[in-house]
């Protein structure tokens, strides 16, 4: 599967193999498991974020992974990204610090933006 990660302006398309949708279930349970207790999304408290809170969230993981050259941590985010969003596309990653603001891109809806999600 692929995903597209747009970065500062630049476009990226991530290919992951389909198998690591299914062998990599134990990370994506250690994320869920951790966003369950709430997460601190940039200045607001979420106490049970959406499964687009958090592919937002993750997205402020890919720039760590792509920050540190952590390829294997950035192909799992992709894959956490991609199973837990079944249909998405692409992320544009804000980089101003706000993971609120940054915008999922879905398949089935035209390929116009989620957009920033509010609480």
């Amino acid at each position: 599967m692929k995903l597209n990660i747009i970065v500062d302006g630049r476009a990226h398309a991530f290919e992951v193999p389909d198998t690591l949708l299914v062998e990599a279930q134990d990370f994506f349970d250690k994320m869920n498991a951790d966003m369950d207790q709430g997460w601190q999304m940039s200045r607001d408290w979420v106490q049970n974020p959406t499964p687009e809170q958090r592919c937002q969230i993750a997205g402020d993981r890919i720039l760590t992974a792509i920050e540190t050259e952590n390829e294997k941590l950035l192909m799992l985010v992709v894959a956490y990204i991609l199973k837990t969003l079944p249909g998405i596309k692409g992320i544009e990653i804000d980089m101003t610090g706000d993971m609120n603001e940054t915008v999922l891109i879905l398949e089935q809806e035209s390929n116009r933006p989620l957009g920033p999600i509010f609480n």
